[in-house]
């Protein structure tokens, strides 16, 4: 671990967590207070908030070490719009959709949490590009 990789981790995961509480928070809060029978009372919410706090922390910590892993000499906003994009396809669309099947939560809701959160991921995507834009190994033929 080097300096970049923890200003990248810390600046991820602020991002991450502000942005996932404006899907998830406001853009959804809509949709979510009507299913009340999935999801925990608020005040209820609040007692394992710590594990919302570790698990972004995890997933930016995670986010950030794959790409710095895989980072090329190429232009960093492509990049870094693949590397939102093929996350958004490993983990957000196939989790709702197994989510969809095994719970019943309404299908325009699953769609709006893949897009919303699809498009945080390539938003997240391009910010660890950028803060890795001039560290890229050149591109190896073959």
């Amino acid at each position: 671990m080097n300096k970049k990789f923890i200003v990248a981790w810390i600046v991820l995961f602020v991002a991450w967590f502000v942005g996932s509480f404006v899907v998830h928070g406001m853009l959804l809060r809509t949709d979510y207070m009507q299913l009340t029978s999935l999801f925990r009372q608020e005040g209820d919410e609040q007692k394992y908030f710590p594990l919302m706090v570790l698990a972004h922390v995890i997933l930016s910590g995670a986010f950030v070490w794959i790409y710095a892993r895989g980072v090329e000499a190429r232009p960093w906003l492509a990049q870094g719009v693949r590397f939102g994009i093929a996350v958004a396809l490993l983990t957000i669309v196939p989790t709702y959709m197994i989510y969809f099947v095994v719970q019943p939560m309404p299908g325009e809701v699953v769609i709006k949490q893949i897009i919303f959160d699809g498009a945080l991921l390539v938003i997240l995507g391009t910010v660890v590009a950028w803060l890795y834009r001039n560290t890229a190994r050149p591109v190896q033929a073959g």
